[in-house]
């Protein structure tokens, strides 16, 4: 069995951050920034955990951009 299959205690944790720059023009720049880190639950494996917690990251890094570029436009 591979880590990636081994079930995990709640002591094993996966940490993902994802950042995303948007380009204003004129040299400037807007940066966003997602990070969250969480324990594995009981009957999750290790490649479960780290999947789960990036889909969550990628998610809301994609509706916060979405919001800011709402913002910037004026909406």
């Amino acid at each position: 069995m591979q880590n990636g299959d081994m079930k995990m205690s709640e002591s094993v944790k996966a940490r993902w951050s994802l950042m995303y720059t948007m380009n204003l023009g004129n040299f400037q720049s807007l940066k966003l920034e997602c990070a969250v880190e969480d324990s594995a639950r009981s009957d999750e494996t290790a490649q479960q955990l780290s999947d789960r917690v990036y889909k969550f990251v990628e998610t809301e890094l994609v509706r916060k951009i979405k919001e800011a570029k709402k913002e910037l436009d004026g909406e």
